[in-house]
């Protein structure tokens, strides 16, 4: 099943896709993060073409977006980093994404904006302290993300936090695939397209700290809850790394596909 999130004509809702049509279930539950903590089912709803909607981030109103720095061997090895004993983790605002096909906004102060393709898990269940074996259950589902760096801000200190939300410059989509359809995902593949060229791709596997990891770990210290989203990190062909670096600038199109989820597709355009 695909979950999605939307506005039509302003007003926001979400649902289940049916081929080029969305099942608006938001009659029951005021936003998708409601619906997956109610654990309820959905039976019923209004049909709507995706073609009257605007595609809204898959959560837009995350308690936390918790993103994983350098956590597939090839991007630590093109970023001159040693593998760390913990995962690298910092901090996303829900105002700093944008849905599929809305543009990714590349700022005013930088001309140094980057790609990141990566898997997103959305938490069902939550809770804290959560074991390697249990992870599973407490995912909703992924997602496709690209967690746009503007890398001179992000490198100001050791901190990323102050290049990893200037507004509008990641994106989330273009929906949910629930966890059901995917049995293993480290069996899936990720790829990143800069105006159709081959920028990123490896398979999911090669994290180092895997999905079961990262929820045990940031369960212990944090409490997961529904809606959350843990960004898993990105693979080798960052922009940066490359000689000379490629930044993604007003006119390009940035693309992240995910076998079995699906396409996440943002046009970039300069802020205001």
């Amino acid at each position: 099943m695909k979950l999605m999130s939307f506005t039509k004509n302003g007003v926001a809702g979400f649902g289940v896709v049916q081929g080029d049509s969305v099942v608006d279930f938001s009659y029951k539950y005021p936003d998708l993060k409601s619906f997956l903590a109610s654990g309820d089912s959905l039976v019923d709803g209004d049909l709507i073409a995706i073609s009257d909607i605007k595609f809204e981030p898959v959560i837009p109103n995350p308690s936390k977006i918790i993103c994983v720095g350098v956590n597939y061997a090839s991007h630590i090895a093109e970023m001159g980093r040693e593998p760390g004993e913990y995962p690298l983790l910092f901090t996303r605002f829900a105002n700093s994404q944008v849905g599929h096909n809305e543009p990714m906004l590349a700022p005013q102060e930088s001309a140094k904006f980057d790609y990141e393709g990566e898997l997103a898990v959305i938490i069902g269940e939550g809770g804290r302290r959560i074991s390697e074996k249990n992870a599973v259950n407490a995912i909703a589902g992924y997602s496709c993300y690209n967690d746009g760096s503007i890398r001179d801000w992000q490198r100001h200190t050791s901190q990323f936090t102050a290049g990893k939300n200037f507004k509008g410059t990641g994106g989330f989509g273009p929906w949910l695939v629930t966890k059901d359809e995917i049995e293993e995902p480290s069996k899936l593949e990720i790829e990143t397209r800069l105006n159709g060229k081959i920028m990123q791709a490896a398979p999911i596997s090669d994290l180092v700290f895997n999905i079961p990891k990262l929820i045990a770990y940031i369960s212990t210290f944090t409490e997961l809850e529904s809606g959350d989203v843990i960004i898993t990190g990105t693979t080798g062909g960052v922009g940066a790394a490359r000689k000379p670096p490629v930044w993604m600038k007003h006119g390009d199109k940035i693309e992240v596909e995910i076998t079995k989820i699906g396409t996440l597709i943002n046009p970039i355009k300069d802020a205001n």
